[in-house]
């Protein structure tokens, strides 16, 4: 049945490191769809038709993709399997531009951050929002990141500052934590749902006048990206130096291509401008 094929192609790219938590229900969702339909292998016309009724562009783009890969996959051992045209619903993307906070911006949410109002069943939230981690604290102040994208677990050094809030929020912790073994908690004394942290993160942006009249708000993974750009905007335009920059900023990232980390050379004008002297010196330099 098809249904046994797509479960063999789940536990296949899983064992490779793919997570497939979404792409796993879309495929059997349309085996179980197929299976009524009485079909044994993938129909294109069926993959159309099930991927049309997704409420938007980009859930119907998603659909037909998640089941033209496992088609292709099915198809090299079965030529009965039909790969659908994925081109049907694609539709063009721009990536977002980050907000990339100014250094005074990041120390007023930080006094931000410890004027989120002091709730007595839960001493730890100004501690737990002004620091913010995840993962494990390691000796040495060296923080281990656990199992990211394709399983991928990295060990990121903390600066000096961090490690001290970091010693602070522990000392208290150690009053009031239960037996949840995650480093920052909720007031259930359990690990943090990402829903309260970005709603303590969007109350600390108003408190601290960020982008008030931004129609996108600023969000959370924006502090990774200016952390990156700030990296880079200080490392000069050398070629050996910004070589070495980018291999080093691509491992604490832990990005798996180094083309992703390449992405943050547009990211700011003062970039963009070292870019454009660098290369008008190589011309100027190259020039009889």
């Amino acid at each position: 049945m098809l249904i046994d094929d797509v479960e063999r192609y789940i536990a296949l790219r899983r064992s490779l490191g793919f997570q497939l938590k979404k792409a796993a229900r879309h495929l059997q969702t349309f085996a179980g769809l197929a299976a009524e339909k009485g079909e044994r292998h993938i129909r294109a016309v069926t993959v159309i038709e099930w991927a049309a009724t997704a409420p938007t562009p980009d859930a119907r783009n998603r659909r037909i993709s998640d089941i033209a890969r496992c088609a292709r996959f099915l198809r090299a051992e079965d030529e009965g399997h039909e790969i659908p045209p994925t081109s049907l619903f694609a539709t063009p993307k721009q990536r977002p531009a980050p907000y990339i906070y100014a250094p005074d911006e990041l120390v007023r949410m930080l006094d931000a951050a410890e004027k989120l109002r002091l709730l007595k069943s839960d001493p730890l939230r100004r501690q737990t929002f002004v620091n913010l981690r995840l993962g494990d604290v390691l000796p040495g102040a060296v923080l281990q990141i656990r199992e990211t994208k394709f399983y991928k677990s990295r060990l990121v050094p903390l600066h000096a500052t961090v490690a001290e809030a970091l010693d602070r929020y522990l000392d208290i912790r150690r009053h009031f934590a239960g037996s949840d073994d995650h480093l920052f908690l909720s007031m259930e004394g359990k690990g943090l749902h990402y829903s309260t942290v970005r709603s303590a993160f969007h109350r600390t942006l108003q408190l601290a006048n960020i982008a008030s009249g931004r129609a996108r708000r600023p969000r959370i993974h924006d502090l990774r990206h200016s952390f990156a750009t700030r990296v880079l905007e200080q490392c000069g335009t050398k070629r050996d130096k910004v070589a070495r920059h980018f291999v080093a900023l691509s491992t604490y990232l832990g990005h798996a291509d180094i083309a992703h980390t390449y992405w943050y050379l547009e990211a700011t004008p003062e970039l963009m401008t070292d870019i454009a002297a660098a290369a008008e010196a190589l011309v100027t330099e190259a020039a009889p």
